[in-house]
C-alpha cells in the first residue's frame, strides 16, 4: 500500500454528481488541505428495492463509474467503489483510513437526508467533519423565497424571482481541474462488474452528454411533438450529474428561454420536495387524499402494457417499456389518463415510472404526477381532463409517433378503448367533487 494512505485525508462521496469537472463538493474537498480520496457506494438500501435485475439506471451509473475510473487513472489516483449500506461502508473506511472530513453534495429526498444525517453523526463520533454543498440546482433550499420569507408553492411567482436573481455568479463553474494534484496518489482499484452487483447488462446506448445549439434554439417549437427529436433527452445526465447544471443553464440562457424555464421547474420541484417532504407519499394538497380511487388492478395492468385502446397512451407506455424513456408531452397524457380516465391512484403510476424511467427523478416526477392528478402545487384543476384523441390530433397529427409504437393500430388486433372519454370525464369530475366538496 502506498505510504500516503497513513496520512490524514478527506473523502469525497460521489452520489448524483458523477463527473470530475465543475463539481462544487469536489472543489471544496480538493481545497480542504487534505489529500482527497474519491468514493462511490452502490447503496444496497436502494439497489435491493429495485424490482428489475436489468435496470438502465444502474447500468448507466456503472458505465459512468468505469469511465470515471479511467479519468482518475490518468491523474494517478483511483475511485474507491464499494457495495453495501452507506453506514457500514463508512465504518470500514474509518478503520482503513485516517479520515478527517467527508465532502459531498446535497440531496433532497427524505431517504437521502436521513442517510446523510446518520453518516454525519457517525463521522462526528469519530472526530471527522461532514460538509455538503449545492450542486444539482442553480437555486435551492432557501435561496428563492417569497417576500414573506416562505417557500413558494406556485410556479409563476417562483419563476419570476428565480429569473430576477439569476446572474453570472450562479452559473460560474467550479475549476476543479486546477486542484487535481490534491488527490491522494493511489494504485488503481477495481470496479465490481454489473453481474457482481446482481444486475444483468442491457448493453443499450444512452443519450449524448451535449446539447446542440440548434436543438436549444428550436426547443420551443419542437418540444411538444413526440414524433420529432425535439427534446434534449438530457434528463439522465442531469439526474446523475454527468453534466453540470450550471453548464446546461448557461447554454440555455444564451439560446432558448423556454428550455431555461424547464430548468426552473426542476429547481422548483427540488424546493417543494425539500420543504414539503410529505409529497413523497401523499398529496401536496392534503384534501386530495380523500379521493376514492377505483384502483382496478386489471385496468392498471393494461395501462402499464400499453393496451388501453387509446393509441397515444399506448404508444407512450410502450416507448417507456421498451426504451426506459417517454416523451414529456406523452408523460402528461398517460398520467392524466391513469388518474382521471381510470381513477387509479397517481402513486401507482408514479411508482411505475419510478421503476421504468432511466431519467427518473423523484422530485420532478412526483411534481408531474401530482399536477396530472390535480393534487400538486401548480396542479391542473380536477375538472380538466385531457382528451387523448384530441391530444393525438394536435401533437401527432400525421400519426407518426403512434405508428412507430402501435403498429397494429387500425387493425383488428388493436383493442377498443377500455373506457369512453365523456363517461370517464364525468365520472372523474363527480368523484373529485365528492371528495373535495363534501356536503
Amino acid at each position: 500500500m502506498p505510504e500516503t494512505i497513513t496520512r490524514p485525508i478527506a473523502l469525497f462521496w460521489y452520489r448524483r454528481d458523477l463527473r470530475l469537472h465543475d463539481n462544487a463538493g469536489l472543489y471544496h474537498a480538493l481545497r480542504s488541505g487534505y489529500p482527497v480520496l474519491p468514493v462511490f457506494i452502490f447503496d444496497t438500501d436502494i439497489l435491493d428495492r429495485l424490482e428489475d435485475r436489468a435496470d438502465r439506471r444502474v447500468e448507466f451509473i456503472h458505465r459512468t463509474i468505469q469511465e470515471m475510473q479511467d479519468a482518475f487513472r490518468a491523474i494517478d489516483t483511483s475511485l474507491i467503489v464499494r457495495r453495501g449500506k452507506p453506514l457500514d461502508v463508512f465504518r470500514d473506511l474509518l478503520r482503513e483510513y485516517d479520515v478527517r472530513a467527508v465532502y459531498t453534495n446535497y440531496d433532497y429526498e427524505v431517504y437521502a437526508k436521513n442517510r446523510d444525517g446518520a453518516v454525519a453523526d457517525l463521522l462526528r463520533e469519530n472526530g471527522a467533519g461532514f460538509h455538503a454543498f449545492k450542486d444539482q440546482t442553480i437555486f435551492d433550499r432557501n435561496e428563492v423565497l417569497s417576500g414573506s420569507g416562505t417557500p413558494y408553492t406556485v410556479f409563476t411567482p417562483y419563476s419570476r424571482t428565480w429569473h430576477a436573481r439569476l446572474n453570472d455568479f450562479f452559473l460560474k463553474p467550479y475549476p476543479t481541474e486546477r486542484y487535481f494534484g490534491h488527490f491522494l496518489s493511489l494504485n488503481q482499484r477495481s470496479v465490481p462488474s454489473l453481474e457482481e452487483l446482481g444486475f444483468t447488462p442491457l448493453n443499450e446506448p444512452f443519450p449524448e452528454r451535449t446539447v446542440a445549439g440548434r436543438l436549444l434554439r428550436d426547443y420551443k417549437e419542437t418540444r411538444n411533438f413526440p414524433a420529432l427529436r425535439g427534446t434534449s433527452e438530457l434528463g439522465i445526465h442531469l439526474r446523475f450529474g454527468t453534466l453540470s447544471i450550471r453548464e446546461v443553464a448557461l447554454q440555455a440562457r444564451e439560446h432558448n428561454f423556454t428550455f431555461l424555464n424547464e430548468l426552473v421547474w426542476r429547481d422548483f420541484y427540488f424546493q417543494v420536495l425539500d420543504h414539503f417532504p410529505h409529497v413523497e407519499t401523499g398529496s401536496f394538497r392534503r384534501e386530495y387524499d380523500r379521493i376514492e380511487w377505483r384502483n382496478d388492478e386489471e385496468e392498471f395492468r393494461r395501462w402499464c402494457e400499453g393496451r388501453t385502446g387509446y393509441p397515444i397512451v399506448d404508444a407512450g407506455m410502450r416507448q417507456l417499456n421498451e426504451t426506459g424513456w417517454m416523451h414529456n408531452r406523452v408523460r402528461m397524457i398517460t398520467a392524466s389518463f391513469l388518474c382521471k380516465h381510470l381513477l387509479i391512484d397517481w402513486r401507482w403510476g408514479e411508482a411505475y415510472f419510478g421503476r421504468k424511467l432511466r431519467d427518473y427523478d423523484r422530485s420532478a416526477n412526483n411534481g408531474g404526477w401530482q399536477w396530472a392528478a390535480g393534487s400538486g402545487t401548480d396542479a391542473a384543476p380536477y375538472f380538466r381532463v385531457f382528451n387523448p384523441t384530441l391530444q393525438a390530433q394536435k401533437f401527432d397529427p400525421k400519426g407518426e409517433y403512434i405508428r412507430r409504437w402501435v403498429p397494429e393500430f387500425n387493425s383488428l388486433d388493436y383493442p377498443p378503448p377500455m373506457v369512453e372519454h365523456t363517461f370517464a370525464r364525468n365520472r372523474a369530475v363527480d368523484t373529485y367533487r365528492k371528495a373535495l366538496r363534501p356536503d
